[in-house]
């Protein structure tokens, strides 16, 4: 492979992952991007962000081509198979994972396999390293044993005989025969330094075992269960296993649009993830996770207990300051390429409910949160409600002026509300200012709804004072701050189906009009995943079910076959920004069971209550007055 080749879109990659970092695959057999020893380390594989100087690791059986792909059940290893005249390969590809109970260890290995079906094979693996995101070229130099060691740490091992080229890049070329297997291992932590065959098998078979036995524990069997089981096994991979956080996407700076400048850094945890992704796991099972989860977050929250930052790293810090790489061309040359993330400093008040909602929906399920999470919590509520004056960046992180956004003063509602039921639900021995907390909440839910909704159409609007909708308010609903029924609800919904549906793909939704919005930015941008589930689980609660259920399909349809999804995408199915994204799948995840649940209506009604403080819509649509511990309408 000299010289650059043609970018594959993003949609065509496959995602490796062994719970510490990620690699992509490209259709054609490249590793073009990799990160380690973490997610949001420097890039070692960078070539889907230049196809010029940002490497790769590709590998091919020469006159074949490959013909299919496909994730082995229950786990995140890639098999592609290979057919030529007089020949045909399977390779399988992965980040080799070890399991203990529930835990997923990565081994630091990324493993490539491949066998010979029929004939002869002639694998080529070339390496073309590009450490530090391509600043400085590959230095391998022999290590024993067959190894190679590059000068920052990694090991790499291969059948055949290496060579180096004068471009750094290190080739082997081996022919094997039916039945006989070539395997190539690049241990990125250069610690245990694979040096055979067997010892490759060996790892592909634990990675397998232990994959398929964190999948055997997902409790779905309901709508959309292929989808369902495949989204939370990209979930697991994207949770990181020493520290429980989850991150965004494993990828940076790939472009919501071709051409325009919206290429952000997603390597790290975001808070408003939170309530989704503890929901998603404890719906699915996966209790470990949904604590691990948790607490990430308390921790994160002890270290600067006045303020929830919105974007932390993997290990709680900040994030870097936002850089641009300027050598880089950008993902199919639409720059810049960033690193960091300049939401690190923003104000972003719709954090603190995502917290205390995946709390609350964790204790209802769990229940074992302790007298030290209890106080964490309650101090979040606590600066939650200190924060009420202030405007913010809103639920997507906009980098034009602070605004009241609607779906941020849902949430702000959200936090007290579920801090009260919280308080109530633990019967908490120090009890915290709960009667201040309900009576903020009461306030502040008028407040939106007068304030928030526009008084010509009725519907819900972007912020106080704007005439428009955002695809964020699908939230309204799904939170419980009214019945799905509710005719401003309705009206809402319509609305953003009117003026944020895409022309031509009418289960696509844009989260806003960029130029309307005023983001800082006013480029172009696609349609947005998590919206477009959004509103499949609020016509769902709105009674549409049928709507959904249509739509729910086409947007499944439209993951592709390995069935993932980036964060946005156009009107033509082309995946869009960073890759794979967690909140599509978490919203696919929660769109599937709310579907489910659709022809039950006593589990869907109490699944409503739960979420709007416990008392259920009445039969109208309208909210029926609060009593006791009830909130108010």
């Amino acid at each position: 492979m000299d010289g650059a080749r043609p970018q594959p879109w993003i949609g065509g990659h496959a995602f490796l992952s062994d719970c510490a970092t990620a690699a992509l695959v490209a259709p054609d057999g490249t590793v073009d991007w990799m990160c380690a020893p973490r997610f949001d380390s420097p890039s070692l594989f960078a070539g889907i962000l230049d196809s010029h100087r940002g490497g790769g690791w590709h590998l091919e059986v020469e006159g074949a081509r490959p013909v299919e792909r496909r994730y082995l059940d229950g786990t995140l290893a890639l098999e592609t198979r290979w057919e030529g005249a007089g020949t045909s390969a399977v390779v399988t590809d992965l980040l080799a994972v070890r399991h203990s109970g529930p835990s997923l260890r990565s081994e630091g290995v990324l493993v490539r396999l491949v066998r010979c079906v029929s004939g002869l094979a002639t694998v080529v693996s070339r390496v073309a390293a590009a450490p530090d995101y391509a600043r400085r070229g590959a230095d391998w130099r022999p290590d024993g044993h067959g190894l190679l060691r590059e000068r920052s740490g990694p090991l790499l091992w291969g059948t055949g005989v290496p060579r180096t080229g004068a471009d750094g890049a290190v080739e082997y070329r081996h022919e094997i025969s039916e039945g006989g297997t070539a395997a190539f291992a690049l241990d990125y932590l250069g610690e245990s330094g694979v040096t055979d065959t067997a010892g490759c098998e060996a790892l592909v078979e634990r990675t397998l075992e232990s994959w398929r036995a964190w999948s055997d524990r997902t409790r779905y069997d309901g709508a959309g269960a292929q989808h369902v089981r495949r989204s939370a096994i990209v979930l697991r991979g994207l949770l990181h296993e020493e520290s429980g956080g989850l991150i965004a996407a494993p990828t940076t700076s790939l472009p919501e649009w071709p051409g325009e400048a919206r290429n952000w850094d997603y390597r790290y945890v975001w808070h408003r993830d939170a309530a989704l992704a503890v929901l998603a796991f404890l719906r699915l099972g996966h209790e470990a996770e949904a604590r691990g989860y948790l607490d990430y977050l308390l921790r994160t929250f002890r270290r600067t207990p006045q303020r929830l930052g919105p974007v932390h790293t993997v290990d709680g810090e900040l994030p870097p300051e936002e850089e641009e790489l300027d050598h880089l061309d950008g993902h199919v040359g639409t720059g810049p390429v960033r690193i960091g993330n300049g939401a690190r400093g923003q104000n972003q008040i719709d954090v603190y409910g995502h917290v205390l909602d995946a709390a609350l929906s964790y204790q209802h399920a769990v229940g074992d949160l302790t007298e030290q999470d209890l106080h964490g919590l309650w101090r979040i509520a606590t600066a939650a409600r200190g924060l009420r004056p202030c405007r913010g960046h809103g639920p997507w992180e906009s980098r034009g002026e602070p605004r009241h956004w609607t779906t941020s003063r849902v949430y702000l509602w959200v936090c007290l509300d579920r801090a009260v039921q919280l308080a109530e639900l633990t019967g908490h021995r120090d009890p915290p200012p709960v009667d201040a907390w309900r009576e903020e909440a009461r306030s502040l839910h008028a407040e939106i709804l007068e304030q928030g909704v526009d008084p010509g159409s009725g519907a819900f609007m972007q912020s106080y004072g704007s005439d428009r909708v955002d695809g964020s308010l699908t939230r309204v609903p799904l939170v419980g701050f009214l019945s799905g029924r509710d005719p401003r609800v309705l009206r809402t919904l319509e609305r953003l189906d009117a003026e944020l549906g895409v022309e031509g793909a009418g289960d696509l939704l844009q989260r806003y009009h960029p130029i309307h919005t005023r983001d800082g930015l006013e480029t172009d941008e696609g349609a947005f995943l998590l919206c477009s589930f959004d509103m499949v689980s609020a016509l769902v609660l709105a009674g549409r079910v049928d709507d959904a259920q249509r739509r729910f399909e086409r947007l499944c349809e439209r993951g592709g076959p390995l069935g993932l999804l980036s964060e946005e995408m156009d009107a033509h199915g082309t995946m869009l920004g960073n890759f794979p994204q967690a909140f599509s799948h978490l919203a696919q995840i929660n769109a599937a069971i709310n579907l489910d649940s659709a022809g039950d209506v006593e589990a869907l009604r109490e699944w409503a209550r739960r979420r709007s403080g416990g008392h259920a819509p009445a039969k109208d649509g309208r909210e029926t007055a609060p009593s006791g511990r009830e909130r108010s309408a």
